[in-house]
């Protein structure tokens, strides 16, 4: 089956797939999608935020995505006992940013992350269980959760946060798009 990619080069999922490959295309779209709304600017561009009082930004969207895809393919799925990527200001959601730290770093942090993610769920089935923490379990009211469920957060959680960067990407330079 041949790819088939919109005008500005993502990946569009397939019309008709298997559960598997039709979830995996929509991470893909959205994972494209953000690499998309932080492509071609400059280090003083992706930090500049959102709307007072937000401090979020193209370059700690980045950051924040890198620790999710941490946390729900290696530490929830995989079980891995893994550090955050980021913990600058003692915070690990990886919003805050540090001069340091710019976006070609950040997006080789991400790439890195979304490799490792598909390297712990090669092979694996949806029905597959994760383990949540006591604390998110709760929420749930369970501690398992399938790689179906995982998949289907991180499409909300890129989708939810794609919102954030064109609106970022709009302020930033008035380019828009879908």
């Amino acid at each position: 089956m041949t790819t088939r990619t919109t005008p500005d080069g993502r990946p569009v999922p397939p019309p008709q797939a298997d559960e598997r490959t039709m979830l995996e295309s929509f991470l893909d779209f959205h994972r494209a999608t953000l690499a998309l709304k932080c492509a071609d600017l400059d280090d003083s561009q992706v930090r500049v935020p959102s709307a007072e009082p937000s401090a979020m930004t193209l370059l700690g969207l980045v950051q924040h995505m890198a620790q999710v895809e941490r946390k729900w393919f290696q530490e929830v799925f995989a079980g891995q006992d893994e550090p955050p990527p980021y913990t600058d200001e003692g915070r690990v959601d990886g919003f805050a940013l540090v001069p340091e730290r710019g976006m070609d770093e950040a997006m080789a942090v991400w790439k890195r992350e979304v490799e490792r993610g598909r390297e712990a769920t090669a092979g694996a089935s949806l029905d597959d269980t994760g383990t949540l923490s006591r604390r998110e379990a709760v929420f749930l009211g369970t501690s398992e959760v399938s790689l179906r469920w995982i998949l289907i957060h991180m499409i909300e959680e890129y989708a939810r946060h794609n919102g954030h960067a064109d609106l970022l990407r709009e302020r930033i330079d008035g380019v828009t798009g879908t």
